[in-house]
């Protein structure tokens, strides 16, 4: 066979599999925005659902005003701004909460997965205190820290600690042992363990802990702010309560649903760039 003929033998052999590539990847595109439809389809679902059910009597309007007219009341609250800005408040205490608990989770956690002593020393400390209902140590964190911004941010810090402590712990464990051994075998540092072998092997057990945090940061920053806050949305779904304005309320709750929604998306995305090897299978 001449050169030129095993080279269209070649291209010929190889252009079935970049088709099974194409066609691979298609796939993948075309069940990710499925995902995406199914994602948005399954709420709007309910919401008509219960506009429907609102429309026709089938529900109590004053305690579960329909949809359309919390969205009325929404708009209203986003033009006056009061809407934005117990947002802004709640998300700046869930940032602050996030870094102040989050990093030193990591750091732990990490550090726990790859020492054996470390984490005979740490771990018992996590196992009891984690069940402690966060909600319940409230009134302690009102004690230490007073009814100003510190006490909101170390309740979303707690809370957010533990899931990520424990996945961070978690993710480093399940690494190969093998990997270890080798870093060892190279006379790696510390850092350089932590840096190149714990912390990528330990990533998709971070990011669920991240999610998980996220969840509970957003119900303990409203618990918080019913209590010891004059802004922010757990304020304002509290008065609207007192003050007996379901539909406020239900914005409150809406706008609290709808930011956690926002955030799981963001971190899938974050989660699809920064674990691409997860995000791929």
């Amino acid at each position: 066979m001449t050169a030129p003929d095993s080279a269209i033998s070649k291209a010929k052999s190889s252009a079935p599999e970049t088709e099974l590539i194409d066609i691979g990847e298609q796939a993948r595109l075309s069940a990710r925005r499925r995902e995406r439809i199914m994602s948005f389809a399954s709420p709007l679902g309910l919401l008509l659902i219960w506009e429907i059910a609102g429309r026709l009597d089938s529900v109590d309007v004053r305690f579960f005003p329909v949809p359309s007219g919390i969205i009325g009341m929404m708009s209203e609250m986003l033009m006056s701004g009061e809407l934005i800005e117990h947002v802004l408040i709640s998300l700046q205490r869930i940032l602050l909460g996030f870094l102040l608990g989050g990093i030193p989770a990591i750091l732990i956690g990490i550090t726990m997965g790859i020492s054996r002593p470390v984490r005979a020393l740490v771990e018992p400390l996590i196992i009891a205190t984690y069940p402690i209902p966060k909600s319940a140590i409230l009134p302690f964190i009102l004690l230490i820290f007073g009814l100003g911004e510190m006490s909101k941010v170390v309740m979303v810090a707690i809370g957010v600690f533990f899931p990520i402590a424990i996945n961070a712990t978690a993710g480093v464990l399940q690494i190969p042992p093998i990997y270890l051994d080798v870093g060892r075998s190279f006379k790696a540092s510390r850092w350089d363990t932590f840096r190149t072998i714990a912390l990528p092997g330990a990533l998709p057990f971070i990011m669920t802990g991240i999610k998980l945090g996220a969840g509970l940061a957003l119900i303990l920053i409203a618990v918080a702010e019913m209590v010891g806050a004059k802004s922010g949305l757990g304020y304002m779904i509290w008065s609207a309560w007192e003050t007996f304005a379901v539909a406020k309320m239900y914005v409150g709750l809406f706008t609290i649903a709808l930011i956690g929604f926002g955030i799981s998306m963001l971190l899938r995305e974050v989660e699809r760039v920064v674990i691409r090897w997860k995000a791929d299978a």
